[in-house]
Parts: structure tokens; sequence; C-alpha cells
């Protein structure tokens, strides 16, 4: 195991914090004024990990804490030689069930080419022939209107192979998918342009937490944030109010800037999947 001393630790520890801070922070003032932000909740809403879980700093598992003591209080971790850390026999068989999961859809998905053709109509396909009351983030105008938005789904293939994504749309919208994902078909499906498959690396950390390290998590948490903006950008809501310009794949000016947004995230995002599959071979091996 590798120790580390007290300022080491100490220091990432406090780093980490600071980091996260900036994302936390704002949104529990929003909370405290009971006020949403359509792009960033979802940071903290549909992912379930807790604003003072995300800011709370783990070195992973296989590291000594020297002087670490306090790290007994919480779960999961033991005294050993050199200090405190974390105990293997805290990675139980449920947690590992977890880990042989997401290790075959991250090895599935990373040993495919990305596809950059979607154009994130998935949030075109959420609203349309829906009423206004009905549109999810009905707080917020459509750019195009009702008719615009659905004339925009009629005129383009949808190419949605993220379950999570497509379970979400309308009825009419799901038979003009190409692709009926499920579940069971996730790991078949899955593929690294996804900007969905992405955003959720930072679900496979929280998962495992606390046996992945704080730094790969704030890492795939930040590539999230900025995925969800484009996400958000390329949808058919206006935005403007709170300063996001849409990208309008309405145009083929605006797709063909969707999918090279798209491919830089995809290249962005490879080294953190290729980080969490070798972090889950490693936890496993530790697994008896």
């Amino acid at each position: 195991m590798r120790v580390l001393a007290p300022e080491e630790w100490g220091e990432r520890e406090r780093a980490h914090a600071e980091r996260m801070r900036r994302w936390t922070r704002p949104r529990q003032e929003r909370r405290s004024r009971g006020e949403k932000h359509p792009v960033l909740d979802f940071l903290f809403e549909y992912y379930s990990y807790r604003p003072g879980h995300l800011e709370r700093w783990h070195p992973g598992a296989g590291v000594v804490l020297a002087g670490g003591e306090r790290f007994l209080e919480r779960p999961g971790y033991v005294r050993v030689e050199g200090g405190v850390a974390l105990d293997p026999a805290a990675f139980t068989e449920k947690k590992a069930q977890t880990a042989r999961y997401f290790l075959a859809l991250l090895e599935k998905t990373a040993s495919r080419a990305p596809r950059l053709s979607c154009f994130g109509l998935h949030e075109w396909a959420m609203v349309y022939r829906q009423s206004p009351e009905q549109v999810r983030h009905n707080q917020l105008p459509l750019r195009l209107g009702g008719a615009g938005t659905d004339a925009v789904v009629d005129s383009l293939d949808i190419r949605c192979g993220h379950y999570d994504a497509f379970r979400f749309f309308t009825a009419p919208a799901r038979p003009r998918n190409a692709l009926q994902p499920t579940r069971e078909t996730q790991p078949e499906l899955e593929q690294p342009g996804c900007l969905h498959a992405n955003m959720d690396l930072y679900k496979v950390c929280y998962k495992l937490d606390p046996f992945v390290p704080s730094e790969l998590l704030a890492d795939c948490f930040e590539l999230a944030v900025e995925i969800r903006e484009l996400d958000m950008r390329a949808s058919p809501y206006d935005l403007s109010a709170l300063g996001y310009e849409p990208v309008r794949i309405e145009t083929p000016s605006g797709r063909a800037e969707y999918a090279r947004l798209q491919g830089g995230f995809a290249r962005r995002a490879a080294p953190l999947r290729n980080r969490l599959i070798a972090q889950c071979h490693y936890l496993l091996s530790l697994h008896k």
C-alpha cells in the first residue's frame, strides 16, 4: 500500500473540497432561496450524490493515510500499519457486483468507435407533440415554439441508443427512434460518442464510493458539467436568459457544431473511462 504523509493527503483533501465547492455552494444557495436551475440541477437531482458527499475527499483503495485517525469516523476505514486505510472487507459482494456490471459496460463502450450523428435530438423527442403544461422544463420557452419543435423532430432521423435518455421520450417520439434501447441491451448499444454515456462516468465513480479516488470522481463530475451544458444548449429550450447560447441543431451548421463538440467530449472522456476500467479491475482483484 502507498503511504501518504499528513501534509500530502491534507493538501489533496483541501484542494478537492475547494474544487467541488465551485458547484456545490451555488447549488446549496439556490436551494435555500427555492430557486431552480434547469441546466445544473441535473447534476444533483438526476445524479443522486449529495453536495456534502461530493466535497468529501477519499484517497481510494490501497492508500494508507498516516495520521488519518479522524477517517475512522467514516464507514469503511480501519487502522492498518502506518495509519488508516479503506478496509478491503468493506468492498462487499454487492459493491463487487456493481463493479463487475460497470466494468463490462465500460469495456464494451470503450471498444467501439464514437458515433456522432444523434445531434442531441433526445431532448427534442422528450417534448415532441406535448402541450405546454406537459413539457419537462415548462418554465422555459421553446425556441421554435411547439409546432416548430415538432417539425424539427419530423424532419430528422432520431438515432438515440442510450436507454436513460430514450425512456423519457414521449409516446409519439418512441417509434421514430431508429433504436429501441432497453436496460438489458444497454451494454450492446452504449457508445463513446454519446453525451449521456460520458456524463455517466461520474455515476460510476459515486456508485463505487468511497473506493474510487476523489480526484477521478472530480474529473468525471467536471466533464459531466460541461457535457450537460452542451446537452441543454442543443435542446429546444431557450436558455438565453441564463446566458447559454443555443447550438441550433435544426440547421446544418448547428448539427456540424454539435458533432464537433460531441467528438471533443468523446476524446476527453476516453482516458477517464480507461482510468475507471483500471480501477474496477484493481478493486475486483482485492475482492475475495
